[in-house]
């Protein structure tokens, strides 16, 4: 295999360290890559949207493998190109029209209504039924979910507790496109109460892998306040993932979602990320993203306990059989350092000194300049580490963020805490 990794992410950078393990370095390809891909991959530098230049360089380096990292490459329909090109690249990833599960959110949602999947209740507004959508949240109980139907950097999703407000935010989304042609249109959804973790699998559209589950923490501040982020960290196992709870999430929600791929004539392979809320001891699906998350990449692949790339050929050449992933004992856990500011005005081009030989450090937004690392990005470095406890794991991912230093460095004090209560 020699596979290419489209992204410039931690999550990229946790891939590439996995798989360069496997089946050497100078078989795993990122584009565009930073900082730290390059210790364990060769970065492109190519952007993972330019489809006619990523299609040359996988031409000219035999590459027969690509793994879209991005949301963006699969919502813009890189297995299409590629295919349309070629048959000697397999796109690891959903087509363009399945990757709407992530892409959209009406489309997500329909499709799960259809397959009897527990999602909250929802409606779906244009800008022509904005006041048929102002109606909708009269009827509604606050705090009041709207969510733009479109790829919005992780941004367009607000939950809202004053009415009023709720109403300006609605005609601001559709009438004043405050997340340009996202939010198109805008999806309003019941509230549901209760706490998030996420669950991966590894799908061929029909045979599916259960990788490790993950819980992460997308905002800025302590005890989960402030402005949303690409994320802070994130834990694996998660605690409360029960056996009952297991059961439930296998039965109601993982295997009707791949049945369903099969069912929509959905042209579906790749990664399967389903964001889920924890309800009274009921899991319902938030979300589903066509791809692996950041940061919870950064503690999944770590734990994996067999082959990736036998997995990945295994999808390819028939063979992957349902079942779940062999994991490693213990815990993992990652700690994000941000650019001070972040997630809105940061400075960039910071000189950055890591402190730590860990191979685990995961880069994010790093690039080196003149043989130094500098910043180029709000999330930096994901320090993941390993423990027979989540309190030890944690220990050393805190010890490793804390030994990294650029200046205004910003990390969170307190991920895993609230889990405390179910260990």
């Amino acid at each position: 295999m020699r596979i290419l990794i489209l992204g410039s992410g931690a999550r990229e950078h946790a891939i590439a360290w996995k798989l360069s393990k496997e089946i050497g370095k100078e078989n795993v390809f990122v584009s565009p890559g930073n900082g730290g891909t390059a210790l364990c991959a060769i970065n492109a530098g190519i952007a993972y949207t330019d489809f006619e230049n990523l299609y040359r360089y996988c031409d000219e380096n035999n590459i027969d493998t690509v793994m879209p990292g991005s949301e963006d490459a699969i919502a813009q329909g890189v297995r299409d190109y590629l295919e349309d090109k070629t048959s000697d690249i397999y796109v690891f990833s959903p087509d363009k029209h399945a990757g709407q599960l992530e892409s959209s959110k009406s489309f997500a949602k329909d499709f799960m209504a259809r397959e009897n999947i527990p999602t909250a209740a929802y409606k779906a507004f244009t800008k022509t039924t904005v006041e048929e959508g102002c109606k909708f949240l009269e009827g509604l109980k606050p705090p009041y979910v709207l969510k733009a139907d479109g790829l919005a950097a992780g941004k367009g999703v607000l939950i809202i507790d004053n009415l009023e407000e709720a109403l300006s935010s609605l005609r601001d989304m559709l009438v004043n496109e405050k997340f340009g042609d996202a939010s198109t249109t805008v999806v309003i959804e019941e509230f549901l109460d209760g706490i998030e973790f996420s669950v991966f699998v590894l799908t061929d559209g029909e045979n599916y892998l259960v990788l490790p589950e993950a819980k992460d923490y997308k905002r800025i501040g302590e005890g989960d306040t402030g402005l949303n982020t690409g994320g802070m960290g994130a834990v694996s196992p998660v605690p409360f993932y029960t056996d009952v709870v297991k059961k439930k999430t296998s039965e109601q929600i993982i295997k009707p979602t791949i049945d369903g791929l099969k069912n929509q004539n959905l042209n579906f392979r790749g990664f399967v990320f389903f964001g889920l809320i924890l309800v009274d001891g009921d899991p319902f699906v938030i979300e589903y993203n066509v791809r692996m998350g950041d940061p919870e990449t950064e503690v999944v692949i770590p734990r994996l306990d067999e082959s990736l790339s036998e997995m990945i050929l295994d999808a390819k050449n028939g063979n992957l059989k349902t079942r779940i992933a062999q994991v490693l004992p213990g815990y993992a856990t990652t700690v994000f350092a941000v650019s001070g500011g972040y997630p809105e005005s940061y400075d960039k081009n910071k000189t950055l000194q890591l402190g730590s030989k860990s191979e685990t450090l995961f880069h994010a937004g790093t690039k080196l300049d003149n043989n130094e690392y500098v910043t180029s990005g709000g999330r930096v470095l994901a320090a993941t580490e390993f423990g027979d406890t989540m309190k030890a794991s944690l220990r050393k991912s805190y010890e490793t963020i804390s030994a990294v230093e650029f200046e205004k460095k910003v990390f969170r004090t307190d991920i895993g805490k609230d889990l405390e209560k179910y260990i």
